[in-house]
């Protein structure tokens, strides 16, 4: 029998079998879980004892110095050595209290070899210890021993618990009295809150002394032996010579202990056990919450596996019909997207086609520029050619004389010249060569001064005076070297036509600003500026105001378009004291080499 076809009541049957075989794994399931609590909850009471065990430790020993120290004080040994002067006791009484005030300890007393107590710090309560005799006290008799008097109990006289240290005060091999400095342990006790945690703190004898529990205080966590008893009855720590017996249900509790071997005490953290059981049936909960909800997530795949498989049966024939339909509009979707290609294919041809006559068209210009430029690099040529003819016989003429002297000037004459030809052909050969459309990091002086060196015999010619404010730092912009030359040439001679068509003074101010991130390059004249219309169409190409033929021959159109694509802008402007004004907005670049050009490398 196929799977996929099984009755409904097999289906169930299995369902259930299924179920039956993942119930068992809640069992070790609860172990692990179970575990896991256990040591959180472990691992987080002993961080707790730690704490309290520390607390209890420091306010102890903050205080167990304090009487062999006081004890050093000659006023407290003056009532000791003259006990019958009320001056030296009133003395006494007055540092005590102070001391107590200070130390924050619950009482200090001053007591004689006898037990009788001399001062007091609270000689002025109604409760004082004055001349009261607390010799049967064990750390009274210790501290007469020659040791650290250590005990914890009730006061006979407050009924306060607390903890009393006690030393000796001596002289030479006398003992001249005992210093009691007594702990209150309520505020020890007040600090460790309400929580569900039972913290209590046993003594020797096993009596609940501190507790956070009221209930527990003062009563027996062992039963209690003759020697047990003798000791209480002697000592009387406790308001009772016969504490009750605590009895704990140990199952209902999960317990943690530390010894203080200074005090001989047990500190003891007691959690209820519902703090463990509760997470861990939560757990079991949510785990067989998960279980149920597999098999009914399971039971839900089969009842949906079972309608998946019939809307298949039913929807075979739609698929298909589906799939003839999806294959004609394919067809058409890729004749069409075959059109779309073919008129992409068309306009990617065509924006080459006008790059490509945007460059043809900027080279003819330059070529014919070149051509116009002729005679004054002709001119400016011949000159030094000239004289480095004349240079030459002289030097022949003065070699021959033995005049070597001379004869080198005019070899350093001859040098100077044919330096200046070259940087005059170095200027034409950096305008007319091409660069590629990639930005590079350009220094803008440089560009400035191959454009004017270029235009330097027609600015002459027109009496322009050239005003530069531009500062000596190079600033470095982002631009392509030679296309930035060209721009700037065509844009001064542009100037320089507009500055031939008005009488002198001609006037032709070059400076720079620092706009953000950009540099903006001003070219100022004083010429008759823009007309509205050639402010309006000036970056139409074949737009222009000429009478005759001059300037580059390039067109703000392209100038503009080379900007923008160097990733700059051109700003056409009429100044406010008179003539036009250019500004070349040009992207600022940290300092740094260019990278060579093919044009720029050595043959």
């Amino acid at each position: 029998m196929d799977k996929k076809h099984l009755p409904p009541r097999l289906r169930r049957r299995s369902l259930l079998l299924l179920a039956l075989l993942l119930a068992p794994l809640l069992w070790p399931l609860q172990g692990v879980v179970q575990r896991h609590y256990s040591e959180q909850l472990a691992e987080q009471n002993r961080q707790t004892l730690d704490l309290y065990v520390a607390n209890l430790l420091g306010t102890l020993r903050r205080f167990e110095v304090l009487p062999a120290i006081f004890g050093q004080l000659p006023v407290l040994r003056a009532p000791l050595l003259a006990p019958e002067e009320a001056a030296r006791r009133d003395q006494a009484n007055r540092l005590l209290a102070g001391l107590q005030r200070q130390t924050g300890a619950d009482v200090i007393y001053l007591m004689a070899p006898d037990g009788r107590t001399l001062a007091s710090s609270n000689w002025a309560a109604e409760d004082s210890f004055i001349e009261r005799n607390f010799a049967f006290r064990p750390y009274f008799r210790e501290a007469m021993q020659g040791r650290l008097g250590r005990f914890f109990g009730l006061g006979n006289t407050s009924g306060k618990r607390g903890y009393f240290f006690a030393a000796a005060i001596r002289d030479a091999e006398r003992t001249l009295g005992v210093l009691v400095v007594k702990v209150d342990l309520d505020h020890t006790e007040t600090l460790w809150g309400n929580s569900p945690e039972r913290l209590l703190v046993t003594d020797q004898h096993g009596v609940v002394i501190l507790t956070s529990h009221a209930a527990w205080r003062f009563r027996a966590t062992r039963e209690l032996d003759a020697a047990d008893h003798a000791a209480i009855a002697a000592n009387q720590p406790y308001p009772t010579l016969a504490p009750r017996p605590l009895q704990l249900e140990q199952a209902q509790w999960l317990r943690q202990d530390r010894k203080l071997a200074e005090t001989g005490w047990q500190v003891s953290i007691l959690t209820p056990r519902n703090l463990l059981d509760r997470p861990v049936q939560s757990a079991m909960l949510i785990a067989g919450s998960a279980w149920l909800l597999l098999i009914l997530l399971l039971g839900l795949l089969l009842q949906r596996r079972r309608h998946y498989l019939e809307r298949i049966a039913l929807d075979s024939r739609a698929r298909q019909h589906l799939e003839q339909r999806v294959q004609q509009r394919t067809q058409a979707l890729s004749q069409l997207n075959q059109r779309l290609q073919d008129e992409v294919l068309e306009r990617e041809q065509a924006q080459q086609e006008l790059a490509r006559t945007q460059d043809e068209l900027l080279q003819a210009g330059k070529l014919s520029v070149l051509g116009t430029m002729s005679a004054s690099i002709s001119h400016e040529l011949n000159q030094p050619l000239a004289a480095i003819r004349s240079y030459a016989d002289n030097a022949v003429v003065l070699l021959d004389q033995q005049r070597q002297a001379e004869a080198r000037d005019n070899l350093l004459q001859i040098s100077g010249l044919t330096a200046r030809m070259a940087s005059i052909i170095a200027h034409l050969r950096a305008f007319a060569r091409r660069d590629s459309h990639a930005p590079e990091r350009v220094a803008l002086q440089p560009a400035i001064d191959d454009a004017l060196a270029l235009l330097a015999k027609r600015r002459r010619e027109l009496q322009v005076e050239l005003i530069r404010d531009l500062p000596e730092a190079p600033l470095w912009v982002q631009a392509g070297e030679t296309r930035l030359r060209q721009v700037l040439g065509n844009l001064l001679g542009n100037a320089l036509d507009a500055l031939g068509e008005r009488p002198p003074p001609r006037r032709l101010t070059l400076s720079t600003q620092a706009q953000g991130e950009y540099i903006a390059l001003l070219i100022h004249d004083n010429g008759p500026g823009f007309t509205d219309e050639a402010l309006a169409r000036a970056r139409e190409p074949f737009f222009t105001t000429k009478t005759r033929t001059q300037g580059l021959g390039l067109g703000l159109a392209i100038c503009d378009s080379l900007l923008r694509a160097l990733g700059g802008e051109l700003q056409l402007a009429n100044h406010a004291e008179g003539g036009a004004l250019l500004t070349l907005r040009l992207r600022a670049v940290d300092a740094g080499a260019r990278p060579l050009s093919p044009e720029d490398t050595p043959a």
